[in-house]
């Protein structure tokens, strides 16, 4: 008697717990949309057939291990089936006989490594893995799939990562400031860290793990000594504790120096037993506090940043001392690439490459050389770097940046997949055609040891977590190109509008067709044909005027090189000669600038303001043609989004619809800075057909000096 009351008990706590499940989930979707879900929005389907179907297929969750991370799986599915289908899903340790409902197991012949497969068994759907994480990425795939109104017969898939490491490099500084962040200020509040740990951590792990991201780290790149003392590793783990149950390693950026500045010695020198010793003792204390803890990540001898080169030592150098102090744990060194001197006779194009590869098989085997995906600085378009394809016995890592630090902020609306898929896509022939920058990063053209793709985070403390919710999608973008790399730009632009906005098939139409037209128009009123804007200053305005700064690579006058000739900047056999770092068939391809295909004319040449193009306009005329249609295309856009808000919830349509505004305002104003300024050398005049600027250029340069102003 006392057996059967506990059990009957234990059911009506159960059915309690999942009635107020229901309840909430239906309380959440009845509530306005304000971003902070993401792609995650499991909504009530409210199409009857459809729902109707999902029913009768989900009706359990079987699951008989345990673990932080198969939980989570679990709590997963069950928060988004019942929210979705309006009704309880109960979990259960062994099939339910006569019903139907989601198998969720282990086994050693399972996909390989964090894959997973989804298989439809005696009217069941099973979700088979070799490893927990594995069972949690097939349990979003799974709910991916229903979130789009796919039938479930066609959910049966076998997939695994093509990349290992597959994180995000967050710019964040102790006091709460995010470098090239505009979207508030840090998640990690490490002040209260780690006796309060905020519930959004846990969020932002769930999104990560959503779409297959297995690493973070934490903080800058100009990283402070401070997150190496055990005050600050302390709060790290309590981050760390967050995410391990998501299948999310932590890293840390550290500061070379540190042996110096926090240690007490006298040097950092990598080669100095004292210093070698020092990072030995520190990795340990890490590991001792975080015993998953993934590595770090360095940035080194590049603007100020003090390294290896400081002693006369090489990158090796430096990275090989960190690595012989993670070894022992498994952990990795990821170095970064990004490395230039200021010198005003050099191109930085050339730099990396310089710098780099004449050390390809000097790094030690737990060593990854991160390399951003162009040569110069994340660029609206940019070749593809140089080094990929050069250093076959050092395994390459690939650095996107997700944060639009040269695409307009948060104000502009700019779809970043297609930049990562150009380059992933771009051929190196190094192994003869069809040596992808992609078969690199995989790993699968040298047999690289490891691999790696990270992403500069766009996330900040802002409610929907990316201040233009659009951006949302550059951060969902990275993740499922880092996962497979061979998905396309519209497959995941219809992707994620139907999980995030709309499953409304003409308005998914419609704004992919934004999403994918919306990096193309940037470039027309801010960079064409091949201009490129790495200089300092606002970063945010304007100035390619700009002529004055503490090194010549960070004028703007540097890359653009107008005069009264032409503009571009020469990177043949007469200039720079950068294209010798490409094969002969990747130079060949911008060698002739009477060839080259546009969008990288200035890259490689200085062209002059009369000669004509292959779009039939000389260069003035083609550049003016560019910046005013690139600017009128945003009214396109706007009309786009207008007629898709029935759709739409009122708040993101509302928000989304004024920063439309902004960004044609903007448009205009960075179309007038470029055409006055070139005009000033070209001394030709607007087109008849283009309307004549409403201010001059001295006007101009003065809205832009209130954002210089401190």
């Amino acid at each position: 008697m006392m057996v059967f009351t506990k059990t009957l008990f234990h059911s009506k706590i159960q059915n309690l717990a999942l009635l107020l499940l229901l309840f909430v989930a239906i309380s959440n979707n009845a509530s306005a949309d304000d971003g902070y879900r993401l792609w995650l929005k499991y909504d009530r389907i409210q199409n009857t057939t459809i729902s109707a179907t999902y029913s009768k297929s989900f009706n359990f969750i079987a699951l008989s291990g345990n673990s932080d991370i198969l939980n989570n799986a679990v709590k997963e599915l069950q928060t988004g089936l019942t929210a979705m289908l309006g009704k309880p899903i109960p979990i259960v340790k062994t099939p339910v006989i006569n019903q139907s409902g989601i198998i969720l197991t282990i086994s050693a012949n399972g996909a390989s490594g964090d894959g997973y497969s989804i298989q439809m068994q005696s009217g069941n759907t099973v979700i088979t893995a070799s490893k927990d994480a594995g069972v949690l990425y097939g349990s979003f795939a799974l709910l991916r799939h229903l979130r789009q109104h796919l039938p479930v017969e066609k959910v049966v898939v076998q997939s695994s990562p093509k990349i290992q490491l597959r994180m995000l490099n967050h710019w964040d500084n102790p006091e709460g400031p995010i470098e090239r962040g505009y979207a508030g200020s840090s998640l990690w509040k490490w002040y209260e860290l780690p006796e309060t740990v905020d519930p959004r951590y846990t969020d932002y792990a769930r999104a990560n793990a959503s779409i297959g991201i297995n690493g973070t780290v934490v903080n800058n790149v100009n990283a402070s000594a401070r997150f190496l003392t055990a005050e600050y590793v302390h709060k790290v783990a309590a981050l760390a504790g967050v995410f391990r149950k998501f299948g999310i390693k932590t890293y840390l950026s550290i500061h070379f120096a540190a042996p110096k500045t926090l240690g007490g010695l006298k040097t950092s020198d990598p080669l100095d037993p004292e210093v070698r010793k020092w990072w030995i003792e520190k990795t340990k204390e890490i590991y001792r506090i975080i015993p998953d803890f993934g590595g770090f990540l360095v940035k080194a001898n590049s603007e100020g940043e003090p390294g290896p080169q400081d002693y006369g030592r090489t990158h090796a150098d430096g990275a090989n001392m960190l690595a012989e102090a993670l070894a022992p744990f498994n952990g990795v060194v990821i170095w970064r690439a990004f490395v230039y001197k200021a010198d005003p006779n050099a191109d930085r194009f050339k730099a990396a490459y310089d710098e780099f590869a004449t050390l390809d098989g000097k790094f030690a085997k737990n060593v990854i050389v991160q390399v951003k995906n162009g040569p110069i600085d994340f660029q609206p378009r940019e070749p593809f770097s140089p080094l990929f394809g050069n250093m076959p016995r050092t395994p390459l890592g690939m650095e996107f940046q997700l944060t639009q630090e040269y695409l307009g902020f948060a104000t502009h609306w700019v779809y970043e997949a297609p930049i990562f898929k150009e380059c992933l896509d771009a051929d190196t022939y190094v192994k003869g055609k069809g040596s992808t920058v992609a078969t690199i990063v995989d790993g699968s053209l040298h047999n690289y040891r490891l691999t790696c793709m990270a992403g500069v985070a766009n996330t900040g403390s802002d409610r929907n977590w990316t201040g233009n919710p659009m951006a949302q999608a550059n951060w969902y973008a990275f993740g499922r190109l880092a996962w497979d790399h061979t998905l396309s730009p519209e497959a995941i632009a219809r992707e994620w509008t139907q999980l995030t906005l709309t499953t409304e098939p003409r308005h998914v139409s419609a704004i992919s067709d934004i999403m994918l037209r919306s990096r193309d128009i940037y470039v027309d009123y801010n960079t064409p044909l091949g201009l490129s804007r790495p200089w300092t200053g606002s970063h945010y305005a304007p100035e390619p005027w700009q002529n004055r700064s503490s090194r010549p690579d960070w004028t703007a006058i540097y890359y653009h090189r107008a005069d009264s000739l032409g503009l571009g900047f020469d990177r043949t056999a007469t200039g720079s000669n950068a294209l010798l770092q490409y094969r002969p068939e990747v130079g060949r391809t911008w060698l002739n600038a009477e060839t080259c295909p546009l969008p990288y004319l200035l890259w490689f040449h200085h062209i002059p303001w009369s000669q004509k193009l292959s779009s039939g306009r000389n260069l003035w005329d083609e550049l003016c043609h560019r910046f005013y249609t690139g600017a009128d295309s945003v009214l396109w856009m706007q009309k786009q989004w207008a007629g898709v808000a029935s759709s739409i919830d009122p708040a993101i349509h509302s928000d989304v619809t004024g920063r439309l505004a902004k960004q044609y305002n903007e448009a205009i104003w960075w179309r007038d800075a470029w055409v006055l300024y070139l005009q000033t050398f070209s001394k030709k005049p607007i087109p008849a057909i283009y309307p004549k600027p409403e201010k001059t250029l001295e006007e101009v340069k003065k809205r832009v000096d209130v954002y210089l102003m401190r």
